[in-house]
C-alpha cells in the first residue's frame, strides 16, 4: 500500500510517496512563480498549483506503483484567499499569506471591533496575512468581484476541491482565516456578519485526519489511475501543522510517545515558525501567538515570523549572486559566533510574531568600515534565530515550556544554523530520518483516514525518528543571551519609522 503526501507551499508542491511502513519511496518537487504586483502584495494563479501537482502525481508515481496507491492527504501555504464564482471559475489571482495589502482591514478588525472581541470570537487577533482582511479589502476595493464570489476557500483546499468535488476543509487551515472560533471549531457568526460572509460560502471543517472524497474519475484518467481504482483523499492540514505530524510533534493524547516526547518543532523555511503542540486550548495574552487548532485533534500556539531562510535566500541569490551556501557560511568560524558586531533585523516583508507590524522592514546595524562579508552572513542567520527566540519568550510568558524542539525546511540543512539557533533558544534540536516536513505529514494523515493506523498519535508513534541531536553549547548561549538582549532594543527605535 502506498500513500502520497502533497505538500502545496509558496514557490513549490513537494510530492511524497510513503509506504505503509512510513518509508519515503520517492519525492518530486515541481515549481510555480509568484507574483508581486504592487509592493507589498504577494498572488498566485490557483490554475498552476493544480497543472503543477498534476504534473508532479505523473512524476512520483511509476504505472505499477499507482495501483497501489490508497489515499492522498494534502498540506497547505496558510491564509491564502481564494473565490470562486457560481459556476466555480477563479475570480481573481489568490492573494497570499505573506501580501500586506490589508493594513486598513487589520487595524479596523483590532481597534474598531476590538482585540478583546476578535480574542473571544476567534482566539486570536487580526494579522494582514489572515484571509479575513483579505475579504474586507476585496469587498471595498474590488466590489465587483466580491459581488461573485460564491465559495471562499484555502489554497490546499482548492487543490481538493478540484480533484474530489468536495468543498471542505480542516480545523487546522480554517483557523488561520480568522473567521473561525478555535476553541470550539466552528465558524464564528460575528465574522461572518463582519466580514459580509455568508455560511453557505465556506468549507465544511473537519478534522486533518478524516476522509473527505475520493479522487473523480476524470482526475484518476489524467493522472493516469485506473478508473475502477478507489483513492481517498484526507481532509489535510495546514503546512505547519502537517510538518509538525511529520516530525512528531503532537500532543500525546493516546498515551503514544514519541522519541523524548517533543512537543515543539522549528520551521525555517521561507517563513520561520514555532508550532507547540498542547492537549488544551491556550489563550495568549494580547494574542502575541496565534492559538490554532492541530491536526491530531487538539491545540497548538504558532508563532511566525514572515521571512526566515528568505533572508538568507535573498542575500545569497540576490546580492552575493551565489547559490553555493555552504560555501559562504565555511568563512564563519567558531571564534566568531556570539562576537558579531552586526544585527539584522529580519522584517524583509513586514513582521507578524511578535510585532503585528506590516509596514515594518529589515536593516543591518553596527555596520563599519572593517566589517566583512562573513559577519553580514553571520548577522543574517543570526536575526533570524532571535526572531525565533521572540515566539519562544512569548510562549514561555504564557506557561508553556519548551525544553527540546524538532527543527526542519531548508535553513535547518545547515549545521551553522542549527547550532546558533541550538544557543540562541538554549535548547537541544532534533531532526527527523523523514526530511520532507509537512509532505510526509500529508502522507501520514491519508494513511490515518485509511485506516492503517487508528490516529494520528498511534502513526506518528511508529514512523517518526530522530536521526541527529544538535546540544546546545551553553558557553556559547552566554554569549548570544548578551546579544539577543540588544538585539530586542532595535524594533522598538525603529518602529515609528516605518509607520
Amino acid at each position: 500500500m502506498y500513500y502520497v503526501g502533497i505538500d502545496l507551499g509558496t514557490s513549490a508542491v513537494k510530492l511524497v510517496l510513503m509506504n505503509e511502513g512510513g518509508q519515503v519511496i520517492s519525492t518530486v518537487s515541481e515549481e510555480y512563480k509568484v507574483d508581486f504586483p504592487h509592493v507589498g502584495w504577494s498572488e498566485q494563479n490557483p490554475e498552476d498549483w493544480f497543472l503543477m501537482t498534476i504534473k508532479g502525481l505523473k512524476e512520483l508515481l511509476s504505472k505499477d506503483e499507482m495501483k497501489y496507491v490508497r489515499a492522498m492527504g494534502i498540506a497547505g501555504q496558510m491564509h491564502g484567499l481564494v473565490v470562486l464564482d457560481e459556476n466555480d471559475n477563479v475570480i481573481r489571482p489568490a492573494i497570499l499569506w505573506n501580501d500586506g495589502r490589508s493594513i486598513l482591514e487589520t487595524r479596523f478588525l483590532n481597534e474598531e471591533f476590538g482585540v478583546e472581541n476578535l480574542g473571544k470570537e476567534t482566539g486570536n487577533i487580526a494579522f494582514a496575512g489572515f484571509t479575513a482582511p483579505k475579504i474586507l479589502w476585496m469587498k471595498k476595493h474590488e466590489e465587483e468581484n466580491f459581488k461573485k464570489i460564491r465559495k471562499i476557500m484555502l489554497p490546499k483546499d482548492y487543490l481538493v476541491y478540484r480533484m474530489t468535488g468536495e468543498f471542505s476543509t480542516d480545523a487546522s487551515d480554517a483557523c488561520g482565516m480568522l473567521l473561525m472560533d478555535v476553541k470550539n471549531r466552528c465558524y464564528s457568526d460575528k465574522m461572518l456578519n463582519i466580514c459580509g460572509v455568508e455560511k453557505s460560502m465556506l468549507p465544511k471543517i473537519h478534522e486533518s485526519y478524516e476522509t473527505v472524497g475520493e479522487l473523480k474519475s476524470d482526475i484518476k484518467e489524467l493522472i493516469g489511475f485506473d478508473s475502477n481504482q478507489r483513492i481517498i483523499m484526507a481532509a489535510g492540514a495546514g503546512d505547519n501543522a502537517a510538518a509538525a505530524v511529520g516530525t512528531g510533534v503532537i500532543s500525546g493524547v493516546d498515551g503514544n510517545k514519541t522519541e523524548e516526547n517533543c512537543n515543539c518543532n522549528i520551521s525555517l523555511g521561507t517563513s520561520g515558525t514555532i508550532f507547540i503542540a498542547n492537549k488544551d486550548y491556550v489563550d495568549v495574552k494580547g494574542h502575541s501567538l496565534h492559538s490554532f487548532a492541530h491536526s491530531d485533534g487538539t491545540y497548538t500556539l504558532l508563532g511566525c515570523m514572515l521571512s526566515a531562510a528568505s533572508c538568507n535566500k535573498w542575500w545569497m541569490d540576490d546580492i552575493l549572486k551565489t547559490t553555493d551556501y555552504k560555501h559562504e557560511q565555511s568563512f564563519i568560524k567558531d571564534e566568531m559566533l556570539g562576537e558579531n558586531n552586526v544585527y539584522f533585523l529580519p522584517y524583509l516583508m513586514g513582521e507578524r510574531c511578535p510585532h503585528n507590524d506590516p509596514k515594518v522592514r529589515g536593516g543591518f546595524f553596527g555596520l563599519s568600515m572593517d566589517t566583512s562579508r562573513e559577519a553580514i552572513t553571520q548577522a543574517i542567520l543570526e536575526g533570524v534565530c532571535f526572531g525565533i527566540r521572540d515566539s519562544i519568550e512569548l510562549a514561555k510568558n504564557a506557561g508553556v515550556e519548551v525544553n527540546i524542539s524538532r527543527i526542519c525546511g531548508g535553513g535547518a540543512k545547515s549545521e551553522l544554523w542549527r547550532r546558533m539557533m541550538a544557543a540562541v533558544l538554549k535548547i537541544p534540536l532534533q531532526q527527523v530520518e523523514c526530511e520532507e516536513g509537512p509532505g510526509f505529514g500529508g502522507a501520514i494523515l491519508a494513511a490515518v483516514a485509511d485506516g492503517l493506523y487508528q490516529s494520528v498519535d498511534e502513526a506518528v508513534s511508529k514512523v517518526v525518528k530522530v536521526s541527529e541531536v544538535t546540544e546546545c553549547d551553553m558557553k556559547l548561549a552566554s554569549k548570544y543571551e548578551e546579544k539577543y538582549q540588544k538585539y530586542r532594543k532595535l524594533y522598538p527605535m525603529i518602529k515609528e519609522f516605518y509607520n
